[in-house]
C-alpha cells in the first residue's frame, strides 16, 4: 500500500527544550509546526523514521530473536565498544528507553528497528558511529533518528510502532530512492517521517561560513516540497548537498521514491533559517 501520509522535519536539538534549557524561543514555531504536521500520521498503521547516518556497522548485523527479546523483530548488532554478547534493541512501542544522540542530550522515546539499507545489504542493525554505542542499557540513534523519535512521542501518532531507517550520507540518489519505493512496497499503512536539515551555511553566523549556493539549494527543495516535485528531489546532487552541510538530502531523497504510488497534498508550513542552517517543515496528506 502506498505512503498514507508523509511529514518532512528538521533535526536541530535545541527543538527538545530541555536541550535548550528553555532559551530558545526562536524555535517555537518550528516545534509547533513539526508537531502539527507529525500529528497527521496518526492515520497510519505504523511509522518509519527516515534520516541520515554518517557511520554504518561495516558487517551486516544478525537480526533474530534471543531467547530474552520480543517476539518481533529484534535488532542486534555489534558495535565498537558494545558487549561481547549482541545487544537485543527493542522495538517495544510502548517502553520508553533512553536514547542518547550523539553531541545531544538524553532523550526518552520508544525505540525500534533501526536499517542500514545499502551500506549494511540491506539488514537491520546497530548504529555504531565512533563515540557511539548500543548496549544492553544504552540503546543509541543517530541525531536524526532521535529527534523524530522525541517529536513522534509529542504527537498524536505516540503509539504507533516504528522503524528507524538509517540512511548513510553516502549513499546515492538511486540508492535513496530505491529505498522509498521498497518502503512503500509493503502491504501496511505507513506514515513516513523525514528527518533533515537544509544547508549549514546559510549566513555569517551558520556553523559553517557563508556559501553563495546555500540559500538557492534551500530554495530549490522548498519548492520541490511545495509542489510535489518528486524529480527534483531525486535529481539533488549530493556533492553539492555534502558541501553545503545538507543532511536532508538523502532523507528527501528516499521521499521522493516512496511518494511516486502516493495521490498526496502537499504543504510547505516553514521555512527559515534562524540560525544560519535552513530548516523545513512539510506535510502530504
Amino acid at each position: 500500500m502506498p505512503v498514507v501520509a508523509a511529514a518532512v522535519c528538521p533535526h536541530p536539538p535545541l527543538l527538545v527544550p530541555e536541550v535548550a534549557s528553555g532559551a530558545a524561543p526562536e524555535l517555537d514555531d518550528l516545534r509547533a509546526a513539526c508537531l502539527a504536521t507529525i500529528d497527521a500520521l496518526s492515520t497510519a498503521s505504523t511509522i518509519v523514521v527516515i534520516g541520515s547516518a554518517t557511520s554504518t556497522p561495516s558487517t551486516p548485523a544478525a537480526v533474530g530473536p534471543a531467547a530474552s527479546a520480543p517476539t518481533t523483530p529484534a535488532v542486534v548488532g555489534p558495535a565498537a565498544s558494545a558487549p561481547t554478547t549482541p545487544a537485543v534493541v527493542g522495538p517495544a512501542a510502548s517502553t520508553p528507553t533512553t536514547l542518547v544522540a550523539s553531541g545531544s542530550a538524553a532523550l526518552a522515546v520508544p525505540y525500534g528497528l533501526v536499517w542500514f539499507p545499502a551500506a549494511a545489504g540491506g539488514s537491520f542493525g546497530a548504529y555504531g558511529a565512533p563515540g557511539v554505542r548500543v548496549g544492553s542499557g544504552d540503546p543509541v540513534l543517530p541525531l536524526s533518528l532521535a529527534i523524530g523519535g522525541w517529536l513522534l512521542e509529542q504527537s498524536k501518532a505516540a503509539g504507533l510502532p516504528r522503524t528507524y531507517v538509517a540512511v548513510p550520507t553516502s549513499a546515492t540518489p538511486t540508492e535513496c530512492v530505491d529505498l522509498g519505493r521498497e518502503i512503500a512496497a509493503g502491504n501496511d499503512r505507513v506514515g513516513l517521517l523525514v528527518m533533515g536539515d537544509g544547508s549549514a551555511r546559510r549566513s555569517e553566523h551558520s556553523p559553517v561560513h557563508l556559501h553563495p549556493r546555500a540559500e538557492i539549494f534551500d530554495t530549490t527543495v522548498a519548492n520541490a516540497l511545495q509542489q510535489r516535485d518528486l524529480d527534483a528531489l531525486a535529481a539533488l546532487d549530493p556533492d553539492l548537498a555534502a558541501e553545503l552541510q545538507a543532511a536532508g538530502r538523502a532523507p528527501w531523497q528516499a521521499l521522493a521514491g516512496a511518494l511516486e504510488g502516493a495521490t498526496l497534498t502537499p504543504d510547505l508550513t516553514y521555512n527559515a533559517a534562524p540560525y544560519g542552517v535552513g530548516y523545513l517543515v512539510a506535510s502530504f496528506t
